[in-house]
């Protein structure tokens, strides 16, 4: 049986009836002289499922979406790597949010939560974005920033975070490349002053990555995968990578959680889904998987509280 990360990460693509499969993944590298922690990652297939799943209406859309969702895995992978992170982005208009959620096995997940009469989500304005992150001792870590005037992409705000909450020195660009309307590539990159050193090697750094803020262009060409970005934006200093983890579309829903959910309401509200005498359908809001629930089952539900 082929594991719950490789069967969601599977892309057919039939060359000569063989089957490839898009494994995505996350390099964490240090540069020998120890002044920076970087982190690429590959996160095509996972996008690829949530977007399936979310189904976002327009190309714009799409590309924030995408770029949360690989926003979020680099700030676990950098802050978080043992515990569950959720990124929720505001837009300038409150009604529109995003939400990604990824957990230490490197299933994620995301979810957009739009009115119906909406069909875009600016972000430039009055845009917010939170994480929350379990910490080692299982209390729960809490930031807020304003998403700085102007910016169309998330990486800006994903640095105001990292800079502002953590405060830890970062650059980081995350990217989507559509083509036909479809997700060709998705990634980005995270590159860390580490703590206790001067700001000079990071002026040089910061001057180096002038040239790959914007990555789109270079997952256009194929020439983004985590090893082509650790060399591009460590070209010239010895690193030695130090992991390499998998990522993957996956939701933790099933119907064991759902009957928990369900048992927590009020024997009242239990009630009142039964009084049409028909089966409960329940669609998970993250995947789009429909769970059933029985007048049986929903009668047990009563008698075990």
């Amino acid at each position: 049986m082929p594991s719950e990360a490789a069967a969601s990460a599977r892309v057919l693509c039939h060359d000569h009836n063989v089957v490839h499969v898009h494994a995505d993944n996350v390099l964490r590298a240090l540069t020998d002289d120890g002044a920076f922690r970087v982190l690429a990652c590959d996160t095509t297939a996972t996008v690829r499922g949530a977007i399936e799943a979310q189904k976002p209406e327009t190309p714009e859309l799409t590309r924030i979406f995408a770029d949360l969702l690989t926003g979020a895995i680099l700030v676990r992978e950098s802050m978080s790597p043992d515990h569950r992170l959720q990124a929720i982005l505001q837009g300038d208009n409150p009604r529109t949010r995003m939400i990604a959620d990824t957990h230490p096995d490197g299933s994620t997940r995301g979810l957009i939560q739009m009115p119906p009469d909406v069909k875009e989500m600016t972000i430039g304005e009055k845009g917010i974005l939170q994480i929350a992150r379990t910490l080692h001792n299982g209390s729960l870590h809490q930031g807020v920033v304003a998403v700085p005037a102007g910016s169309t992409s998330v990486s800006p705000a994903l640095m105001a975070y990292m800079q502002d909450s953590e405060q830890t020195v970062t650059m980081i660009a995350v990217g989507c490349h559509l083509s036909n309307g479809e997700v060709a590539a998705a990634g980005g990159y995270m590159v860390q002053l580490l703590p206790e050193l001067a700001e000079g090697p990071l002026m040089v750094m910061t001057e180096r990555l002038k040239d790959f803020q914007d990555i789109v262009p270079l997952l256009a060409q194929g020439r983004a995968t985590p090893g082509e970005l650790l060399a591009e934006t460590l070209f010239g200093m010895p690193y030695t990578t130090v992991s390499d983890s998998e990522v993957h579309f996956g939701c933790r829903c099933s119907s064991e959680r759902l009957a928990q959910s369900l048992a927590s309401l009020p024997r009242a509200d239990i009630e009142s889904l039964m009084e049409d005498g028909k089966t409960l359908d329940i669609e998970c809001d993250y995947c789009r998987k429909r769970y059933e629930f029985s007048l049986q089952e929903l009668r047990s539900l009563i008698d075990a509280n």
